[in-house]
């Protein structure tokens, strides 16, 4: 009977670990965030940038976006709510807006397009996964030295010819 009770608080204990980590995953997964004011092609159609943008999360300022620039922020959760400034011209009137956005849990850089949001695309049109962009290293022709620092291809070339004058 006390070893019943025992592995019955046991597992009891387990599926409320269980139950925690679960919750601390969709809670507490991080986001990194880059929001870009740029110009997007959609379905045949064109949506201009702003000409700048403010955005806000969480009452901070976290960029000032001119045309073709690109912010960001960091995220922890499954929603990403940011309050945008918008000034359509140069000298022009400003526009505010709330956006939230549902997060995938998948994925960890996205790249949220602003004029897309404002126009309100779906999201495959507004959100795309940030890959970064790897330098292609070209390979250096190897040139073999000796402990002096001479190259090896001209010695080889010079002994031979003073072999011949000799």
């Amino acid at each position: 009977m006390k070893n019943n009770k025992t592995l019955l608080i046991r597992l009891a204990f387990v599926a409320f670990l269980i139950a925690i980590a679960v919750l601390m995953y969709f809670m507490g997964r991080g986001h990194t965030v880059y929001v870009d004011n740029k110009k997007i092609e959609y379905d045949g159609k064109s949506y201009e940038a702003p000409y700048k943008v403010e955005v806000y999360v969480k009452n901070e300022r976290i960029a000032k976006l001119y045309a073709k620039e690109r912010g960001s922020s960091i995220c922890i959760g499954a929603k990403f709510s940011m309050d945008l400034v918008v000034t359509e011209k140069k000298g022009g009137n400003s526009d505010s807006y709330t956006v939230t956005v549902k997060l995938p849990y998948d994925k960890d850089g996205l790249i949220l397009n602003i004029p897309a949001l404002l126009a309100g695309l779906p999201e495959d049109a507004y959100m795309s996964e940030f890959i970064e962009a790897v330098p292609v290293e070209t390979e250096e022709e190897q040139i073999a030295t000796d402990e002096f620092g001479i190259s090896m291809e001209n010695t080889e070339t010079e002994v031979s010819t003073t072999e011949k004058t000799a």
